[in-house]
């Protein structure tokens, strides 16, 4: 009986999830981690306070913006851009570990981080959520309890700046039932993982049997 090889490890796919504050892209890329192998999140860095429940190392790693600079210097950051008046980056050398070992990673940020990101990997597949109207936008930034009425004005003006850019994304996920918009994407990470170019190197050793010459039966 002949030994099955191992998989060969085709490099890890990154994954650029958008939308403007309160589209629900946060929780929807923690739903997407929690209900796929293989995905890890990217956690941003960001000189923002923190919020209620949110922890450092699993929301953001929070540091000041003396730390934030020197990274920056020190070519720490894959990407980083300056929103609402605070310093937000991807963090280089984890990124790119994983995606060496074959995982694939998730990374929320807004348009002007996914344009760098595609100018830097553009292989990376980029994903734009869209809020089923104004008025469910506003709502839900209300729900969250976060922000002063001042905040949330700003935060929509900010949006329809966020919405022009969609047509710079691989994907349009309209979210408005939580299921059915992480089920898209869901979708679409399980296709890009079909990709002949991915499932060449994956089943490389399948693939060289198969092709082998050799006897036929008639």
């Amino acid at each position: 009986m002949k030994t099955r090889q191992p998989l060969n490890i085709a490099r890890g796919t990154l994954y650029i999830i958008a939308a403007p504050s309160g589209g629900g892209k946060s929780s929807l890329a923690q739903a997407l981690l929690e209900s796929m192998p293989g995905v890890q999140m990217s956690v941003s860095y960001t000189t923002r306070a923190r919020r209620h429940g949110e922890r450092e190392g699993v929301d953001y790693h929070f540091i000041s913006p003396a730390r934030f600079e020197e990274m920056c210097a020190a070519g720490e950051f894959l990407e980083h851009a300056t929103v609402f008046g605070n310093r937000y980056g991807t963090g280089r050398g984890w990124v790119e570990e994983r995606l060496s070992q074959g995982i694939d990673v998730v990374l929320v940020i807004d348009w002007q981080g996914a344009r760098a990101m595609r100018r830097l990997l553009p292989e990376s597949v980029h994903i734009f959520l869209l809020p089923p109207s104004h008025d469910a936008l506003e709502e839900r930034l209300r729900a969250r309890d976060q922000d002063s009425a001042e905040v949330i004005a700003r935060r929509m003006r900010e949006a329809v700046e966020q919405i022009s850019h969609c047509d710079e994304f691989d994907y349009l996920v309209l979210n408005d039932d939580f299921t059915t918009a992480l089920a898209d994407v869901r979708a679409i990470v399980h296709a890009y993982r079909l990709r002949r170019e991915t499932q060449a190197v994956r089943l490389k050793h399948l693939l060289e049997d198969l092709l082998a010459p050799g006897p036929r039966v008639e």
